[in-house]
Formats: C-alpha cells, structure tokens, sequence
C-alpha cells in the first residue's frame, strides 16, 4: 500500500533542478486455485484483480516513464494483464492499454501545490493496481469495487510540515478514461490526509456524480516498528433513475502488517461487503451481495527485484452466490493463490 504522499519538491537538492527521466517496470505472474472464480453464481463480477483461475496468468505488467523537473512532471505508463482486461472493459483502442498518463505543473514556486490532469491513480483507497505497494496479495473487496484509476484534472497540496495534503478534482466519471455516454456532467472530488505525528495518518476522499456519492476513510497506526494497522470504511449513496429513492452500500476493512525482516512480511485481513440492494454487484439473491471474510498474506523478497507472495482467502455469504466444485450455488469461497513479481 502506498500511503506516503509523492515526493515532495522542496526535498530535492538544489543541484537536482534539471529534468530527469526515470525508467521503471513491473510484471506480477499469478495463479489461483478456488472453486468458482471471482464471479458470483450468476456471473456478477465481484473481484477485477487475479480474475483468473486453474491456471497460470499475468495481472499486471508496465513500463512507465516518468519526467521531474523543478516545476513540470509527466507519467506514461502503458500495461496489458487480467487486471488491464478486467478494469478497462468499458475503455475503446489504445485506452485500454493506459495505466497513467498524465502532466503537472507547480502552480507555486515557493510551496508545494502542483494542477495535474490526464489519467492518474485513484485518489480513493489505500490499496492500488501495483500489488507491491500493497500488504496483501489479492485486492479487498473495497478495493476491488471502487476506481483504481481516474481521468481529469486535479490540484494537490502539501504543507510545508508534510502533515496536510488537499486535493480537489474534477471527473469524467467513476473509473473511466473517456466520458460516458449520456453524461452531461462532470463529477468531482476531494481528498484530504492528515498526519498529526509520525505513528498516525489519517484520510478522508470523496466521489460525486453520475447521481452517486461515496466516501472513503481509512486511518494507519504504526503500532511497533514492525507492526502496524489499517482500518477502513467506504460507504456509497446512488441515487435510483427516475425517482428521488437513494440506495446504499458500505466496505468495512481491517488488516494488520508484521514485519519480520527485510525479507520476511507478515498480514491478515478481516472485511465485509454489504450491498443489501445490488448497486455495485447485482445477484438476483434476496440479499445480492453481503459477504465476509478474512485471509493470509505472506511476503517473501527472494531478490531486491523478485518478490514471491502467498495468500489463503476464505469468504462467506448470507445467500448462496458463489458455486462449489460441482458448479452448485454455495454460500463459501476459498481461495489458495501465489504470485511473483518482478520490478526494477
């Protein structure tokens, strides 16, 4: 999980002024043993990362260059993978292939404000596309079921202590690089992390538009140099077409990081998904989609590039959307899966 802020302008040397390019790649292979796949019995899809199972695949893979100067950035980076397929779905053509695109400008020579817009990572969530960054293997379902990336333009801001960072943005919609058709207006955004001391920060980010409001909240503790944890909520409002009747839906998420050595990492994950009213995953169930879980994670860094994780995945649900070993509707999903990625 990446949850620090970017880097901050003013720690660059003085002697680092001229633009620098930056190369870098990532490839996570994969393989997932379960009974049905991350769909539930009647095909709604609940999981967009590692959605292939009973074989070998690859989630993601990228190469991103990267642009830094005093007061000017860019980001391109293309990908392909099952998280690619799975995410841009709704994207046409070369669109389907862009994992970040994107320009910066510093609007303040003296503070760190930058005005940023193209395709960037979602400013929801602490979890993301690249699973390095993250504590555990497999996405939660929070996670999984809110953007992963966004299309426009946004303005950050980020005191000169590092404890505040603001951010305000505007949409073209929920998870999307192109517009959606039939949609007049934009939608828009916010963001704000605080750190009061160096064991605790705290985030508050927000999604509007498309008749839809979301909010996301997480807050991280550094129990321990080598312990820490993560608790979040994401609670959604859509407003139903036609009508003045709003449905919701909210993601509890905890989980808990050990750090044994440079090598060894440790985590476990507790969640729930309830969607009581089929917004975001439609079953047909009377309950749609209510299901909690918990999983494993461990990490192991065979190399400074090479990383090789495993996670045990168990989840539950009050009716009967997932499917068994002989394609029977079954209220229980376990899931063994393990991955290697490679990143320079």
């Amino acid at each position: 999980m990446q949850l620090l802020w970017g880097q901050n302008a003013d720690t660059i040397q003085q002697s680092d002024k001229l633009s620098q390019l930056h190369l870098n790649g990532y490839a996570e292979l994969y393989y997932n043993q379960n009974s049905s796949g991350p769909l539930a019995g009647n095909g709604a899809r609940f999981a967009y990362n590692h959605d292939i199972s009973k074989k070998a695949a690859v989630n993601l893979v990228f190469i991103k260059a990267s642009l830094a100067k005093e007061k000017f950035r860019a980001n391109l980076a293309l990908a392909a993978g099952s998280y690619m397929q799975a995410n841009y779905a709704g994207e046409r053509g070369i669109y389907q292939q862009i994992l970040e695109a994107n320009l910066g400008w510093k609007l303040n020579a003296r503070n760190n404000w930058w005005l940023d817009f193209g395709v960037f990572n979602s400013h929801i969530g602490f979890e993301s596309a690249i699973g390095k960054d993250c504590w555990t293997l497999t996405r939660s379902l929070a996670a999984d079921n809110s953007p992963y990336f966004e299309t426009g333009i946004k303005t950050t801001f980020i005191s000169a202590n590092n404890q505040w960072l603001i951010s305000g943005l505007v949409l073209t919609g929920w998870q999307t690089i192109q517009i959606p058709s039939g949609t007049n207006h934009p939608s828009f955004g916010h963001q704000i992390q605080f750190r009061p001391n160096s064991k605790w920060l705290l985030n508050s980010s927000s999604f509007i538009g498309q008749g839809r409001f979301f909010h996301n909240f997480y807050a991280q503790y550094q129990l321990k140099e080598q312990l820490s944890l993560i608790g979040g909520l994401d609670i959604g409002v859509q407003k139903v077409a036609g009508s003045t009747i709003s449905k919701t839906w909210y993601t509890p998420v905890i989980m808990v990081q050990y750090i044994h050595n440079e090598k060894l990492k440790l985590a476990i994950r507790a969640e729930a998904f309830s969607d009581r009213n089929g917004i975001l995953i439609f079953t047909g169930t009377p309950n749609h989609f209510m299901v909690s879980g918990g999983s494993v994670n461990i990490d192991y860094r065979i190399a400074k590039p090479m990383l090789w994780r495993v996670e045990l995945k168990q989840l539950s649900s009050r009716d009967a959307v997932f499917t068994d070993v002989n394609r029977m509707p079954s209220t229980n999903l376990f899931s063994a899966i393990t991955a290697l990625v490679f990143s320079f």
